[in-house]
């Protein structure tokens, strides 16, 4: 028998290269992913840095607020104490005038009593006085 043995099929097989296309979108939507990514942390901390500058200029303002209200009541106050001292001066001027005046008036015075009291003892003087009786000598 000439065919005692079991039929074989003989296949050969050859192998091709196969050449697997991928495709580029998939790294596209990555780098966009990433990119959004990346800009939305830049805007987070671009915001918080923006926040502290914020505080530090309304903190800032309110420093020269202070010091600005601060020297206007210093100069008031000045322009208040200015004021009262020109109103001491001008008092006292006007009590120093009044004093003197009353000096003056009571000096006048003075001087005209002393100027009565020394005519007053002119008077006295130039009187002529009336002979005095004629007193009786003892004999001796």
């Amino acid at each position: 028998m000439p065919n005692d043995r079991e039929y074989v099929e003989r296949t050969t097989v050859r192998e091709e290269p196969v050449t697997v296309r991928s495709s580029a979108a998939g790294w596209w939507i990555a780098a966009i992913v990433a990119i959004i990514a990346v800009a939305g942390l830049l805007f987070v901390f671009s915001n918080q840095n923006s926040q502290d500058q914020l505080q530090a200029a309304r903190d800032q303002g309110a420093a020269q607020a202070s010091l600005s209200a601060a020297t206007t009541d210093a100069q008031r106050a000045a322009t208040q104490a200015s004021q009262a001292a020109q109103s001491a001066v001008e008092s006292t001027s006007r009590a120093s005038q009044r004093a003197a005046e009353a000096a003056q008036t009571a000096a006048n015075q003075t001087a005209d009593k002393a100027r009565d009291a020394g005519d007053a003892a002119r008077d006295a003087s130039s009187v002529e006085s009336a002979p005095a009786p004629a007193q009786e000598q003892p004999a001796q």
